[in-house]
């Protein structure tokens, strides 16, 4: 964008002026704050609409990425970087006597996700609009979104996150684009002369009202959409008698029910109430946005039969699997098409990927529910496993057993994986490892019968957002050194591989390093008062809090540092600062408990003048993305430890490699390629590979207690968890303790846990090379580049979605 200095502060006086009514000199940080975003805002407006007109006009195929999360995180620093004018802002900004920094830091993070599947949507829209490819995602606009997380003496409280107590800046509301979505009632199927037409009666029925959010791409041309659902109370439900007869409760209580199907993200679904608000959310967001695209789709005035060379829909894990009932119902009930045409409609517009090949994330729903909350979709989704079955029936004979394993229905449960899976034409993997754990063993009767359908693309991360954005000093070098190309071609990064032995470069890492590590000490200070050494190690473990991903494994280990450090003060180990970030979901009380060992085992080591400041502990409470932009550009050690054949791909992982931190990790999820690009020199690897993993699940051979009588110190770690150390009250750990005892260490914590000390042994000593460190760090951001999701969305939009790039000025 060309914008000057003294334009772009005319504008901002202007609306500044329109909007508030206020000069710089009168107006709060807030208002500032707001005008500046109302005003980046207008600039992005003309090409967003622009690009919309572009795609209708030329009737291109566009892609809708449906998903239960998109963990943005703050936008305004973003669109001034893809615009090009964030050094034009802040100098102009200056002149008017205001820092952009300080207004950066007044934008909410938006609560729209809680992990890695919000996060890879995120860099996959800024892909699909940097790369010009038209491309969409479609969600639900949570007012609360995942809660925010309190530690209170050591155990995470859930408060609620309002982040959405102001209007969102970016957002801009379409209520002319309503739609109806209904729930429950009775369906009644009669037939007509040319189809079978569904009657309605006792349906719920609300309004999913769209907002819309740009996502603008940095070749400032692109603008695509990110649209939000919520949910709302018609306006013919609100019944003003009884409003004027006092009857105020009734309409609260109405108006909560429906509204409760946008407020919160993740509902706690350990009770059938939950689950039911669940199953709602899903169908919600994913009706109404199949009834937008469809309508949309219609002003093309193309026939229904080629809807699928026009549109594509894209899966995001089970959470939208419900668009393959869905589609099938507006097809059949609303444009009337024949079972078989619609069914071929449905198969070639929808994907579906797999993020998970853990049981709990295989969505299913009791048939009950199911029928209750859904019941015109449910008829279809029990007429397309019926035909499915029919047709497996005739290739497996009487193999009952392996039509059972398949099917939607069965067991009183519609399994949403299935119907994914039979709905799609695509299903893929997101690391070259899971996909071949799906094919060879999670979803392996699927793939021997749809190998043409499985296939692999690795997730990516945008270094836009966490290279360009969050370590700016680190972009420009590796810019400098790899060329201008890499502007646009990632895989360019290798360049930087040439200044490997170059000490200039590495003392130029080594400084830009120190710098954000001491961001980081100043945050840690200001925020928990804790001194930490900005010479210490940095070792990071940040993501979700989960069995599998082992920070027990993580906090077992500092356990045996401190027991070490104890009782030899005097060990020459290098200074270890450990951080953790992670939510837990509330009703998963091990998770829970592994939180509040960790801050307890943080408040005794912190604290303990005897292990001279040697290690720290830190958990960062109510860890997002903001957090993450903090913390990964000084982190030196990345934690990836979870246990090998659970983790279907990471992107934390490769976010931490983009910005110069070595690998620690097992063989599991995308550290399998990672490792392979920068080999076995530049990349910490420890523990069971997935076979062996798989072995020891399938024979169950393995017995927890043959290691722990062979190792003392982690039988001393064990008994520490209920001998007073960490807490006066001995049952505190009690959930860790039976996840142990009671469960036989499901997660191989204790079969690792020698391994990962000698890992941890191995970082202590590279880490005392700092030349031959610095070279690992060097190596792996060069080799980061493969991992960019441009290059993930480049092989989706060829082999998934065939959908073109879209060259506006041509």
């Amino acid at each position: 964008m060309n914008l000057t200095k003294n334009q772009f502060k005319d504008d901002y006086i202007k609306r500044l002026t329109l909007t508030f009514a206020q000069t710089t000199g009168e107006a709060s940080l807030e208002h500032k704050y707001l005008a500046l975003g109302k005003l980046i805002r207008d600039y992005i407006s003309e090409s967003w609409a622009e690009t919309n007109n572009y795609y209708t006009k030329k009737k291109c195929k566009q892609v809708y990425y449906f998903s239960m999360e998109f963990l943005l995180g703050k936008l305004l620093n973003s669109y001034l970087l893809n615009l090009n004018i964030r050094d034009v802002v802040k100098d102009g900004l200056k002149d008017l006597g205001i820092d952009l920094d300080t207004l950066l830091e007044l934008e909410p993070d938006p609560a729209l996700g809680n992990g890695g599947l919000g996060r890879l949507a995120a860099c996959f829209m800024d892909s699909l609009a940097s790369l010009g490819f038209p491309g969409h995602g479609c969600g639900i606009r949570f007012k609360h979104g995942l809660f925010n997380q309190k530690i209170v003496n050591g155990y995470q409280k859930e408060l609620l996150n309002n982040w959405l107590k102001e209007d969102f800046l970016w957002e801009i509301k379409k209520p002319e684009k309503t739609v109806t979505v209904r729930f429950g009632g009775i369906v009644t199927l009669i037939n007509t002369p040319d189809n079978i037409e569904p009657i309605y009666s006792g349906c719920e029925e609300i309004d999913a009202v769209p907002y819309d959010i740009p996502i603008l791409g940095s070749n400032m041309e692109t603008v695509n959409t990110l649209r939000l659902f919520s949910a709302e109370l018609p306006e013919e439900d609100i019944d003003l008698n009884s409003l004027q007869r006092g009857e105020y409760q009734k309409f609260i209580d109405k108006k909560f029910a429906v509204e409760a199907i946008s407020q919160i993200l993740y509902p706690d679904d350990s009770s059938m109430r939950g689950k039911l608000l669940r199953l709602k959310q899903e169908y919600f967001f994913v009706s109404a946005g199949l009834q937008t695209i469809l309508k949309r789709y219609k002003k093309l005035k193309e026939s229904i039969h080629k809807f699928s060379d026009f549109v594509g829909v894209h899966i995001n894990d089970t959470h939208p699997a419900i668009a393959v009932g869905e589609l099938m119902r507006l097809l059949l009930d609303e444009e009337k098409l024949d079972w078989d045409s619609a069914w071929d409609i449905t198969v070639k517009t929808l994907a579906y990927t797999n993020h998970t090949i853990l049981a709990e994330a295989m969505e299913k729903w009791p048939y009950d529910m199911f029928k209750k909350t859904v019941p015109r979709v449910l008829m279809i989704i029990e007429e397309i496993d019926r035909r499915f079955c029919e047709e497996v029936s005739k290739k497996y004979e009487e193999d009952y057993n392996k039509i059972d394993s398949m099917r939607i229905i069965y067991n009183g449960e519609v399994r949403m994986a299935n119907l994914a899976i039979i709905g799609s034409h695509s299903i893929n993997g997101v690391a070259k490892i899971h996909t071949e754990i799906l094919k060879s063993r999670e979803l392996h009767d699927f793939y021997l019968l749809y190998p043409e359908r499985f296939n692999n693309k690795t997730n990516g991360i945008t270094h836009r957002r966490w290279l360009k954005n969050a370590n700016p000093e680190l972009y420009k070098l590796v810019i400098e050194k790899s060329g201008p190309e890499c502007l646009s071609d990632t895989h360019k990064f290798i360049n930087f591989l040439k200044y490997v032995n170059d000490d200039s470069v590495l003392q130029a890492l080594d400084k830009i390093k120190f710098k954000n590590k001491e961001k980081v000490v100043t945050f840690v200070k200001n925020k928990y008062d804790l001194n930490i050494n900005p010479f210490s190690i940095f070792d990071v473990q940040i993501k979700r809090l989960h069995g599998y991903k082992r920070q027990l494994l993580n906090v077992f280990n500092i356990i045996y540092l401190y027991n070490q450090l104890k009782e030899n003060p005097e060990l020459d180990i290098v200074p270890r600062t450990f951080f953790f970030g992670a939510k837990a979901a509330p009703s998963y009380y091990l998770a829970k408990n592994i939180i509040k060992l960790i801050n307890s085992v943080a408040n005794v080591v912190n604290n303990d003048p005897d292990i001279r400041n040697k290690i720290k502990v830190i958990f960062l409470e109510n860890y997002g993305v903001s957090i993450a932009e903090l913390i990964i550009p000084a982190g030196d050690v990345s934690e990836q430890i979870s246990t090998a054949s659970k983790e279907a791909s990471g992107t934390g992982n490769m976010k931490f490699m983009m910005n110069g931190a070595v690998t620690l990790a097992t063989l599991d999820g995308a550290n399998v390629e990672i490792y392979d690009e920068v080999g076995d020199n530049n990349i910490v690897i420890f523990g069971l590979t997935s076979q062996e993993v798989m072995s020891l699940e399938k024979n169950r051979t393995y017995n927890f207690r043959d290691i722990l009588n062979s190792n003392p110190d982690l039988q001393r770690v064990i008994r520490q968890l209920s001998d007073g150390t960490f807490s006066e009250n001995k049952e505190e750990f009690k959930d860790i303790l039976n996840h142990i005892y009671g469960e036989g260490d499901p997660y191989f914590v204790l079969k690792d846990f020698s391994a990962y000390v000698e890992a941890q042994n191995k970082i202590n000593t590279l880490y005392e090379n700092r030349r031959g460190w610095l070279q690992m760090c060097l190596v792996n951001i060069a080799h980061s580049g493969k991992f960019s999701s441009d290059n993930s969305i480049k092989k989706y939009a060829e082999d998934i979605w065939h959908i073109k790039e879209v060259k506006r000025c041509e």
